[in-house]
This record gives C-alpha cells, structure tokens and sequence, in this order.
C-alpha cells in the first residue's frame, strides 16, 4: 500500500503545474460541459440517423439473405427497430433538454439547498451534517429523475414492447419492481453512500485508494449475494429439470472442467420474451441460469452451444480482464477526483459556495465525460473481441453449425438489428452485428 501511495504523490506532483490553472477564479468549467454535452448529443444522433435510414433497406444484407427464418422475420425486425429508434430520438433529446436545464438554471444548487432546508425543518445543522445532507439530496434526485423518465419508460414498455409482443410485465408488476428498487437503494444505496463519504473525509489526502478499497470489497460483496438474495426479488430462479438438456449441459462442463455448482431457469417469460443465458460465481462455485424464453424457443444442441459460447467467456478469463480494467478505472476515476475535491472554481462555476464531497464527486464526473467516452467506446472494442472468441472457442468444441443456428433463432426471436450502419454499430454495440459473427463461424481455420 505504500507504494500506491508513494507513487500517487509522485503522480501529484507532476499534474501540480496544472494545479493553478484549474483552479483559476472564472475557469468555465459550466461552459464546456454544457458545449461538450451538445457535441457528444449532435455526434451521437448523427450516428443514430445514419443507423434510421439504415432501417428503410427493404432486404436483409447479402449474407442473411440465404437463410428462410431471416427472411420472414426481417420486416417485423425492422419494424420493432424503426419504432425503438424513434423513441430513442425522443428520449435522447428529453435527456439532453433535462441536462442541460440542471446545468444552466443551477439544479444541483437548489437541489442541494433544498436537502438543507429539510434538515433545518427536522432542527439539524446542515454544516454539521453534510452526509446526511447528501443523502436527502440523492433521494430528491432520484425522485425527480424517476418522475422525468416516468413517462418515457411506461411508453417503452407498455406500447413499444407490447406493440412487437415482447411485454409480459403487467402494471401491478412494474409498480412492485419500482417499489423495490426504491427500497433497495434506502437499503442498500444510502448507506454504502454514507460510508463512502465518511472514508473521503477520514482517509485525508490519500482518501482515494481507501475508497477505491471500499469499492472494491463491496462489488464482491454485491456480486456474491445479489443471485441469492436481490435477484429472487424480481425473477424466480428453479432448477434445471432432470432430462437431456440437463445432462448434456453437465456433460459440456465436465469435458472442460468447469466447475458448475447449480444449473438454473429463470423465469424471463414474465416480464419479457426476450431471451438470454449466463452464468455468475466466484472459484470452484460456479452457476448457469437459462432464460425459460430461451428453453421454448431454441434446440436442446442449440441451448448446449449457446452455453458453450458462455463458458468460452470463463474459460479464455473474460470476465476477469473485465473486471480488471474496471477496478484500474474505478481507481483512476477516484485519484483524479482528488485533484478537483478542493477545487473551488469548479464549484463556483455550478452556483455553489461551499464544498459538500458529493456535489464535488458528481462536478468532476461532468469533466471527466470526454474520457468515460472514450474509455465506453475502448470497452465496446474489447467486448466485441471476446464475443468473436467466444464463438471461436464454441466452434473449438464442435458447435459451429448449432452456435450458428441458435444465434439466428435468438436474434430473429428478439426481433434483433439486422441491418446496421457500421459507424453506429462501431460506437454503440458491445456486441458484433450477427452478419460479422456468422462470417467468423463459417471461416476455415
């Protein structure tokens, strides 16, 4: 630990010479928010016209023209894709007026200033209690970006997916999931938010590696419980039934010794048709959920193939590269906010006079934009090349023809893009267009 340490104070020093700068009475820090927000939301619907107009081509691409099953669901493909990318312009652009308001007519600061006055009202100092103060300021946040996005996303659900029938949520069903993700964060997200600002102000100078520290211990923390105890609040998880599927899956993970504890279905079908499959758990504990939409709709070989692309994520160690690079980002992330938490330019620049840590946490995340993009953009890179491994690793096992089949069942099942603008697809997808995945299945090693 000493040496992270020594080596941030060496780090410190040399961004020093920037110190001055960037913390010059005036600096406008609002202004390029502001101009870089509308960059980035010009850039990107550009993109999203290029991927619009990509929609109107009447005829799936040359290398899906060939098979049947393509063919018959491509114009119910692009429909549901023409309407999804509507909406997104109508939800992108609400997104970008909403930001820009916050920004331009100090919302934080009144947000902020309101938290204080609830305070007052319950006879507590607000300069005695800056946690607590963040905390009603987060729930006054949430809230009101909860009553924002309301709209939006009930048309999503309720008339989008319902209109391509893929909803299965009822409205009683999306009130009790609201109700508890609520919950969850009161129980779960304010005091995680709390102990992490109590370790900004104790750890001192060097708060940022004991809060990368926190962070680290509680993303294990959470992705250990969160099959067993948060996730059974929204979906039933039951094992897998005894039969072919079962033991051909099992056979698959003793061939290459992976260690699978517990075989799941989970039941997708009651919120959405749309299918999928994964597996979760640390060392020798390993579990696979199958989607109950993935078992109706797919063959047995398909389902064994289609985990086989899984376990090609565990076996070529994806998930920990992953993982990796998301730590070293988290880490980076909090040494550079130790360089602005004292910033008071910055703070001035939004309309607040005085320092609270979260307000200054969430400031430099508004910076700190031009390289999450970049670094999102990076991710997407890595993320599409272990998808072509995985495949890879798929055919390795002898699935080449079932990966393939079942790649087309589950796409043309979620009504999936088949035709894409490569520039779009390049920016936004984590996942290769399947023309570029079936291409790769069926080249000659």
């Amino acid at each position: 630990m000493d040496v992270i340490l020594n080596y941030s104070k060496e780090i410190q020093g040399a961004l020093l010479g920037f110190e001055i700068d960037l913390q010059a009475p005036g600096t406008p820090y609002k202004e390029f928010v502001l101009g870089f927000s509308w960059v980035v939301y010009v850039f990107e619907q550009y993109l999203s016209y290029r991927q619009y107009k990509k929609l109107q081509d009447p005829n799936p691409p040359k290398s899906l023209a060939d098979n049947k099953e393509i063919c018959e669901k491509y114009p119910k493909a692009q429909s549901y894709s023409i309407d999804k990318a509507k909406f997104r312009f109508f939800a992108d652009f609400l997104g970008q007026v909403e930001t820009t308001a916050v920004i331009m007519l100090d919302g934080l600061p009144w947000m902020w200033n309101l938290a204080g006055k609830a305070l007052e009202f319950a006879e507590f100092d607000p300069n005695q209690y800056e946690i607590l103060q963040s905390c009603l300021f987060a729930i006054i946040w949430s809230l009101l970006s909860f009553i924002i996005t309301l709209p939006t996303s009930l048309w999503y659900n309720f008339v989008i997916e319902e209109r391509h029938g893929f909803n299965k949520m009822t409205l009683r069903l999306y009130v009790k999931d609201t109700l508890i993700t609520m919950a969850l964060f009161c129980v779960i997200g304010l005091p995680v938010l709390s102990l992490a600002l109590y370790i900004i102000k104790w750890g001192g100078e060097n708060f940022f590696f004991y809060v990368w520290l926190f962070v680290f211990v509680f993303n294990f923390i959470m992705l250990t419980i969160y099959p067993t105890l948060i996730q059974p609040l929204f979906n039933k998880l039951t094992p897998l039934p005894e039969g072919e599927l079962r033991t051909k899956i099992e056979e698959l993970a003793s061939r290459i010794n992976f260690p699978l504890k517990k075989l799941y279905v989970i039941d997708g079908s009651t919120r959405s048709k749309h299918s999928n499959a994964y597996f979760y758990g640390f060392f020798k504990n390993k579990r696979i959920v199958l989607f109950d939409t993935l078992i109706e709709s797919a063959e047995i070989e398909e389902i064994v193939a289609i985990v086989g692309h899984e376990l090609g994520h565990w076996y070529l160690n994806h998930t920990i590269k992953v993982l990796t690079i998301a730590q070293v980002q988290i880490f980076t992330l909090f040494f550079l906010f130790s360089q602005f938490i004292n910033n008071t330019a910055l703070y001035h620049s939004f309309g607040f006079d005085t320092r609270p840590i979260l307000i200054g946490f969430i400031l430099f995340n508004y910076i700190y934009s031009p390289i999450d993009h970049v670094i999102s953009f990076l991710m997407n890179i890595l993320s599409r090349k272990h998808e072509f491994e995985a495949d890879a690793y798929g055919k390795k096992l002898g699935y080449a023809e079932q990966l393939k089949s079942g790649l087309i069942k589950i796409h043309t099942k979620n009504l999936g893009n088949m035709s894409n603008d490569p520039w779009y697809s390049a920016y936004h997808f984590s996942h290769p267009p399947l023309p570029e995945r079936l291409s790769a299945l069926i080249k000659v090693d």
